[in-house]
């Protein structure tokens, strides 16, 4: 099924998925002669004017708002271009009580994110500061931002043997039957009704999400694969739409077979204690499937390893 966009949303549809939401001219060049005369007319040079590159957006929000889980990622996005990422990197500084080692990876020309090499360990504060004063020129004041990590919620979706367990500071907290995508669907030689298999991290949550079949193209009420359902405990997990969520009836083929669009469905128990419990950032493990997660996907940067990840820093080793 396929739901409506929630605030929470970061990035453009990756990949149709069922379970998703409703969704200057440069001046010409002086002859040489013309440019000699004209640089000796100006004169000495004038100092660089001042700039100001400043943060529009720091995701997750601050301690006093949400906990969040042990794989989340620090999204800095910037109100401009950033020209030399180099010397803005160097001033972003991220200090964990529980240190572990991590990197920035660029992923455009606004938007930088910290990942760490191994899941942040829980109950912790981390702070992070953007010392944009420092940048010679910049006009911007320095930024804070304290985080505040919560449980370590770890949950594993085998989609062979339906079944999705629950690791909560590293005890098993539950196992709840499920039913993944069973696939079927091909559009651009992907199978769009199969889960992603990889680490998935949580997104967001509601109480009730919107899905329809408009991913598909089908918005005629009168076509036979129309729908239009209010799904219950809905947490998402991917941008292409996938969720963990209470399955809308069907319930016979949850622990025993894959008939989902894509989402992984729960039992009403099940989805409910899920969805209480979820923290963005938490992570969800999917096995079992041909698709592959993509890293761009949502909040997918555990897919790729950490050499992977430390490719994407402007700072060099």
């Amino acid at each position: 099924m396929k739901p409506v966009p929630s605030t929470l949303a970061l990035i453009a549809l990756v990949a149709a998925t069922a379970c998703s939401a409703e969704a200057v001219q440069a001046p010409a060049a002086q002859p040489k002669a013309a440019a000699v005369h004209a640089a000796a007319a100006a004169g000495p040079a004038s100092p660089a004017k001042t700039m100001k590159l400043d943060i529009a957006d720091i995701t997750p929000m601050a301690e006093t708002t949400e906990k969040v889980g042990v794989g989340f990622p620090i999204i800095v996005t910037f109100d401009r271009d950033v020209k030399d990422k180099a010397a803005v990197e160097a001033l972003l500084e991220v200090q964990a009580e529980k240190p572990v080692e991590g990197a920035w990876r660029w992923v455009s020309p606004k938007k930088v994110i910290y990942r760490t090499k191994t899941y942040w360990k829980p109950h912790q504060k981390i702070l992070f500061t953007a010392r944009l004063s420092q940048l010679p020129g910049n006009a911007a004041k320095d930024i804070t931002r304290r985080f505040a990590v919560g449980t370590a919620n770890i949950s594993v979706v085998d989609t062979r043997r339906h079944v999705m367990k629950t690791y909560r500071d590293g005890k098993l907290a539950k196992k709840i039957p499920i039913s993944a995508g069973r696939g079927g669907l091909i559009k651009n030689g992907v199978d769009v009704y199969l889960t992603t298999s990889g680490v998935h991290l949580t997104m967001g949550k509601k109480a009730v999400e919107t899905m329809t079949s408009s991913w598909m193209g089908v918005t005629d009420p009168k076509d036979p694969r129309y729908y239009k359902e209010e799904i219950p405990w809905a947490v998402r997990i991917s941008d292409s739409g996938e969720y963990v969520h209470q399955s809308a009836g069907y319930y016979q083929y949850l622990g025993r077979s894959n008939q989902s669009h894509g989402c992984v469905r729960a039992t009403p128990a099940g989805a409910k204690w899920f969805y209480t419990i979820a923290q963005r950032g938490d992570v969800v493990k999917i096995t079992g499937t041909k698709r592959k997660l993509d890293w761009q996907n949502g909040w997918s940067y555990w897919q790729l390893s950490w050499t992977q990840w430390q490719q994407g820093s402007a700072l060099k080793s």
